[in-house]
């Protein structure tokens, strides 16, 4: 095959191989993800890097991790990571810290060096973003007080394993690297100090400029765009602006794409048009995340099984039990509750994504031997495989601690289980308002402007964004006649009177005035005065005629009702002239 159809090849044959074999997985009562990397195993062991082209699959899958990522951000605010700090800090980095010395414990047995053993231990000991993610959407638990220190412990683990992959080619050769020159550059001639006080000044930056400079500038531009609605330039905006700062934040600062994403996100979870976001982006989430466990499976070398298979037991346990107990007695030490402890748990007992860019790099850095690699990939593949379970096993395990213990379930955490829950209780009543307030402008333009209802919702949202306020006056000139008209009025508070050839007609809240300018391309045909206090949308020119090209069904109720204004116009002025004439 050509190689220049292996990108197609990889993406065709991954999606119809995890179709099938997702399919049979839920008809055998098994989650899809397995299917998922049972046809990654299957594409990587039989069929040819022409037609499953692992480094392309692997590029796929990275994807996959920005566009999950972003998704996150978009529904986690970076309030909510200040709120869970106090669990998710000291609890994610006393995990790593814990579950790499388990690691190099286990390396030590399998008679590797002190390198290997830190690579392979800070492999083992960061979780997989992808699989908790879909555990806790499949469970309606992302919004929930233990989901959010769960996404937030993640978010820590992530950070630390960023400065971990910027300072592992540093330290190298202190730790016996042996391989090439060009695999394991003394990333710079800089003392170590100096080379950490960078790479967190980096991070520093990002962090920084994402959670105060993001929110000013990210829903800027997803207004100018959203005023063009055009949807497809819409969701190109989206994606390009999670894909540029994943991307740019790697370039620039080092960090990772999917941290990058996340940013991403949050900064553009302060826009009212993030749920618009969030659901134009999730087909490709979706998407994109199936390539990922397929390529995980592509990766893996099922011999390992049958080679170490003691060695993979104990990978497997270090990763369920080690790191599970480990999380679960931090939790509990923290004096946070029982429930919070098994959730967290049992949530992180896998690995995922990081861990394999941490295998590869110890690989080509020449500090973790090829089996390692092997190891990993196998305890990230049964992990991710076993994690519903494990799920299960810990609802099952907090049943009987509080069928047992009932006053340790209830009571043990709880002041501080109730003061995060304020913390996050004030965040999601301050963004609900602000979904309220939304929707209440919202409501409000279709009790004003019946009109309106023959439009979507992402239209009237458009809408909202397209309109310009202006007030007037009493006895003020609003639209002068023989001047050319700049756009349509609409009423939302006041009333004017249009000063016609013959009577005046009044116009009150709900009304709307200026279109026949717009629709015949001639001069204003009357003065408009208003007689109280108004408040007007303005709808100009321009906007107008682009808003109504995509809806002809309401460009056809405004041309009924002005050709039906005209009519009056004319019959109130010929019955004026025959009272004249009689």
């Amino acid at each position: 095959m050509h190689q220049e159809v292996a990108l197609i090849a990889t993406v065709a044959v991954g999606f119809v191989f995890a179709a099938i074999f997702g399919y049979l997985a839920d008809r055998l009562r098994l989650p899809p993800l397995v299917g998922y990397l049972v046809a990654g195993i299957l594409m990587g062991s039989y069929l040819p890097d022409t037609i499953a082209d692992r480094a392309l699959a692997g590029q796929l899958a990275e994807m996959g991790v920005i566009l999950l990522m972003f998704g996150v951000g978009l529904h986690f605010s970076a309030s909510d990571l200040l709120a869970v700090r106090g669990v998710a800090v000291p609890g994610a980095l006393g995990r790593i810290v814990l579950a790499t010395l388990l690691g190099v414990g286990l390396s030590s047995l399998l008679g590797w060096s002190l390198g290997a053993g830190l690579v392979f231990g800070l492999s083992l000991s960061v979780a997989s973003t992808v699989v908790l993610l879909k555990a806790l959407e499949e469970r309606n638990q992302i919004d929930s007080v233990n989901g959010r220190v769960a996404v937030g412990w993640l978010i820590v683990e992530d950070l630390a394993m960023v400065l971990a992959l910027v300072l592992l080619p540093t330290l190298a050769e202190i730790l016996g690297a042996h391989g090439t020159a060009e695999a394991a550059p003394a990333a710079d001639s800089l003392p170590i100090t100096l080379t950490i006080a960078v790479t967190l000044l980096k991070v520093a930056a990002f962090t920084v400029m994402a959670i105060y400079f993001g929110p000013k500038v990210v829903p800027w531009i997803l207004t100018l765009v959203a005023r063009t609605g055009s949807p497809e330039l819409f969701t190109l905006s989206v994606l390009a602006i999670a894909l540029g700062i994943a991307f740019g934040s790697a370039a620039i600062f080092g960090v990772s794409f999917a941290l990058g994403a996340f940013f991403a996100g949050v900064v553009m979870s302060e826009s009212h048009l993030s749920r618009r976001a969030a659901a134009d982006s999730l087909p490709l989430q979706n998407a994109f995340a199936v390539l990922f466990f397929v390529s995980v499976g592509m990766l893996f070398d099922p011999s390992i099984l049958v080679r170490e298979p003691l060695a993979v037991i104990g990978v497997l346990a270090l990763i369920i039990f080690g790191k599970s107990l480990i999380a679960f007695g931090i939790v509990l030490l923290l004096r946070y509750p029982v429930a919070m402890g098994i959730s967290v748990a049992t949530g992180l007992a896998q690995i995922g994504e990081f861990s394999f860019i941490l295998a590869g790099l110890g690989v080509s850095l020449g500090l973790l031997p090829r089996e390692g690699q092997d190891l990993i990939l196998a305890g990230a593949i049964l992990s991710i495989t076993l994690n519903p379970l494990v799920l299960l096993a810990g609802e099952e395990l907090h049943k009987g601690i509080r069928s047992l213990w009932p006053s340790l379930a209830a009571q043990y955490g709880k002041s501080k289980h109730e003061r995060l829950c304020r913390d996050l209780d004030k965040i999601r009543a301050l963004n609900e308002e602000r979904n309220r307030q939304h929707q209440l402008e919202m409501q409000q333009l279709i009790e004003t402007f019946p009109l309106f209802s023959e439009v979507d919702e992402n239209s009237q949202e458009e809408l909202l964004l397209l309109f310009r306020p202006k007030s007037a006056s009493p006895g003020e000139r609003v639209v002068r006649i023989g001047d050319r008209g700049d756009g349509m009025y609409f009423i939302s508070a006041g009333a004017v009177e249009v000063q016609l050839e013959s009577d005046p007609v009044r116009l009150d809240a709900g009304a709307f005035f200026g279109e026949m300018a717009l629709l015949s391309g001639g001069r204003r045909t009357a003065d408009v005065i208003a007689v109280d206090f108004c408040q007007f949308l303005v709808l100009e020119r321009r906007d107008f005629h682009v808003f109504m090209s995509r809806h002809p069904a309401l460009r056809m109720a405004v041309s009924n009702m002005a050709r039906e204004r005209a009519e009056m116009n004319v019959a109130r002025r010929n019955r004026n002239q025959s009272l004249d004439v009689s």
